[in-house]
């Protein structure tokens, strides 16, 4: 099961990159998150990277510094989702989805300053960096708890509605079993004469 919802992630992960949605509001952070906390530790790495890898393919690569830097976020947001396994609470979640949000902001625009051309190097190019980012950080961030949310929420209530079937199948298709009172605690009087084997007929009246 959790190999086709795997695929299944990857490909969802891929296909939303190509509709149409507001710049960085995607669901590849959730989805490495998602799968450290739910699926396989390899689940963490092999999901976003993948889902990355085939749309960048369509897409276009670009800047490999940049680039490696996106891929490194996510890898971190999938130890993030590793760390919150076996402790997978509402505060946790959230918590690990904002710091998933804020390292994807700071590196991968470090990354922007120092291996591209748009800012110079010093503090205030390197500060224009993140200051112009702040409109894509807030998308990053909205997309970030939209996506954990959606993917949290969605297998949590299929996992209790299986739970609750499980419970309740027994119940449903437990055969009712007769009550049957031996022959011997019925009084002479009431006795059926339709249950007798032993071939003898039912004594009659004087």
């Amino acid at each position: 099961m959790s190999r086709w919802l795997g695929y299944a992630l990857i490909i969802f992960g891929a296909a939303l990159r190509f509709l149409p949605h507001a710049p960085n509001f995607a669901p590849i952070t959730a989805i490495a998150v998602f799968g450290g906390a739910y699926l396989s530790r390899r689940s963490a790495f092999v999901l976003p990277l993948s889902a990355m890898l085939v749309s960048d393919y369509f897409i276009g690569f670009y800047n490999p510094a940049v680039m490696a830097s996106v891929y490194l976020s996510f890898a971190i947001s999938g130890l993030l989702g590793v760390w919150l396994r076996t402790r997978k609470n509402i505060a946790n979640t959230l918590g690990v989805t904002l710091f998933a949000s804020v390292q994807f902001y700071l590196l991968t625009n470090f990354a922007v300053w120092a291996f591209g051309t748009l800012y110079p190097k010093t503090a205030a190019g390197l500060l224009s960096s993140y200051i112009n980012a702040l409109p894509f950080f807030r998308n990053t961030l909205l997309g970030d708890v939209f996506y954990v949310g959606a993917l949290f929420g969605i297998f949590e209530l299929v996992k209790y509605l299986v739970l609750l079937k499980q419970r309740s199948t027994p119940l449903l298709s437990s055969p009712i079993m007769p009550t049957v009172i031996p022959t011997g605690d019925v009084p002479e009087g009431h006795r059926s004469t339709e249950g007798t084997t032993s071939g003898e007929e039912p004594k009659k009246g004087v």
